[in-house]
């Protein structure tokens, strides 16, 4: 770099940027969702599972369920029944805060410190589908479910003043599907657990000293060698003085 860079004036400049007034993350369980007896035959419809008249768990049966030769699968879907993944395809649910007729409520919250602050109460409604496959001991579908709607509110105790907004998404998902199949009871257990990313934001216009940028001069000369590099460590943690 040279000298007359190194002299360059700092100026104070103003952009526009997104705040994180607060954010967490909570792990959450959705209430298990059971289908049995004409739920559950309407879970699987004809087209995506022929029976042929046969209930489910009498199809299952005639082609050897009772000897484990299928596995039940589940996963996130859109409402249509496509696969997403949770991480990338966020506007494929609906994670969005649930407005309350007297606002956000204002609480008091004691911290470890012993310092008391007032935050606000804010609610979440996620909403999304999974879909149940029945695959067979060659990895072939043998039935599949119609998309299976699921919906949890969360409240969260949170930094969120007037004029923020609630951005959430999932950064986990998680779920399992069991099929019970006895003489007389027949039942489907969807169970759900994901981990919701909550933050609370606005957009801010802030100073900060920076300067202009302007183009680095180009390299003309490279070494195609390797140079021995080790991994970051991890001072903080390792190793233990």
């Amino acid at each position: 770099m040279s000298q007359t860079q190194h002299k360059e004036r700092k100026e104070k400049v103003c952009i526009k940027t997104r705040k994180v007034f607060d954010w967490v993350t909570r792990q959450v369980d959705v209430p298990l969702r059971s289908f049995s007896n004409d739920d559950l035959e309407d879970i699987f419809p004809d087209n995506k599972c022929p029976r042929h008249g046969k209930t489910v768990c009498e199809f299952f049966a005639s082609n050897g369920f009772d000897a484990e030769e299928f596995s039940i699968r589940c996963f996130l879907t859109d409402d249509d029944g496509k696969r997403i993944e949770p991480v990338v395809d966020n506007d494929a649910f609906i994670c969005q805060e649930i407005i309350q007729p007297n606002g956000r409520q204002p609480v008091n919250v004691t911290l470890p410190s012993g310092e008391t602050v007032t935050l606000q109460k804010v609610k979440a409604l996620v909403k999304g589908h999974v879909v149940v496959q029945v695959v067979n001991a060659n990895g072939h579908i043998v039935c599949e479910s119609k998309p299976i709607p699921f919906a949890t509110a969360q409240t969260f105790i949170l930094c969120a003043p007037e004029g923020t907004m609630l951005d959430c998404h999932i950064s986990f998902f998680e779920c399992d599907a069991s099929l019970v199949c006895t003489d007389n009871f027949s039942q489907l257990d969807v169970s759900i657990t994901l981990c919701l990313e909550v933050q609370m934001e606005a957009d801010v216009k802030i100073e900060v000293e920076a300067r202009f940028c302007k183009p680095r001069e180009e390299i003309l000369e490279a070494t195609l060698c390797p140079t021995d590099k080790f991994p970051p460590q991890c001072p903080e943690v390792f190793p233990v003085h």
